[in-house]
């Protein structure tokens, strides 16, 4: 055999992986997906839960800016579209979940989040004391 001449019986190639790496490998990220899905879901929650209580507060500075706006006193009914005016963006008569905001009288407790979407969202750490 002349010099610079492959031997073409004893060349292997072994840049190939085999079967049981691959398996190896989606195995991993299998069990990564399965532990980091649950915090998923949870931020996720607690996103919504804070955006909810965000429109709440939002509503509810309106009515109040409304109520001093047009001399209400406790107990008289709130005017949604009059409120309106004092948001920038429009009223939200239903939260993200699809529930709707419960509205009360002028004074404590205007705009009150649906229990339903606090239970949808119990654990997850939102204090919904005030709403």
């Amino acid at each position: 055999m002349r010099r610079g001449q492959i031997n073409k019986r004893t060349q292997h190639y072994t840049a190939a992986f085999t079967l049981v790496e691959i398996m190896i490998v989606v195995a991993i990220i299998g069990l990564l997906t399965v532990l980091v899905l649950p915090s998923f879901i949870k931020s996720r929650k607690q996103s919504q839960g804070r955006r909810i209580l965000n429109d709440a507060r939002l509503m509810d500075a309106a009515v109040d800016q409304w109520a001093m706006e047009y001399c209400k006193k406790d107990g008289d009914t709130v005017d949604t579209v009059a409120a309106a005016t004092y948001l920038k963006s429009t009223w939200k008569s239903n939260d993200i979940l699809g529930h709707p905001f419960v509205l009360n009288t002028v004074g404590t407790g205007q705009v009150n989040i649906a229990t339903t979407t606090k239970s949808a969202l119990a654990g997850v750490g939102i204090d919904w004391s005030t709403y």
